[in-house]
């Protein structure tokens, strides 16, 4: 076998988010299961408008989110669209999904993401492990880092309202 000489063009990348709440497990996965709360945490708001909006959350089920990015962006007035299946769920412990996102009909990274319920007595911990391909164009680990931990800040005050 020989050694590859070329650089690769996909970047592989895995980051984990943690976070802490002071809720039950139950309160905690139904912001992560209820499409109401679930549009709330992840809308994106502060740097882009969000356009529509799916979620079926079963196994198998779909969720999209399609924004117009804004005008304080590196792409302002591009239009991002997730497109991601529930591809296993465990009731208060755990949810997997895979999804691609795409700028115009450019996909531009895929992704699994699991969300991981630890419970504590009336305390919850979230783990939060995103694995990432990322292609030419893409907005690359760090940034996606970020992103997640943004959405992990959104999702946290969610879950304080309850």
């Amino acid at each position: 076998m020989t050694a590859v000489k070329a650089k690769p063009k996909v970047v592989y990348a895995t980051c984990v988010i943690e976070r802490s709440f002071s809720k039950p497990a139950g309160v905690v996965f139904a912001a992560l299961s209820d499409p109401n709360k679930i549009r709330r945490w992840m809308s994106g708001e502060e740097h882009s408008e969000l356009i529509d909006f799916q979620c079926e959350f079963r196994e198998g089920g779909s969720q999209i989110f399609k924004y117009s990015m804004g005008p304080e962006t590196p792409i302002a007035g591009e239009v991002i669209t997730s497109e991601g299946r529930f591809q296993h769920i465990v009731l208060g412990e755990r949810i997997v999904t895979a999804s691609t996102m795409r700028m115009g009909d450019r996909i531009f990274s895929a992704s699994q993401v699991t969300f991981e319920l630890v419970p504590a007595g009336m305390e919850t911990d979230l783990i939060i492990t995103h694995q990432g391909a990322f292609f030419e164009g893409s907005d690359g680990p760090a940034m996606r880092e970020q992103g997640w931990n943004v959405l992990a800040d959104n999702l946290v005050a969610v879950v304080g309202e309850e």
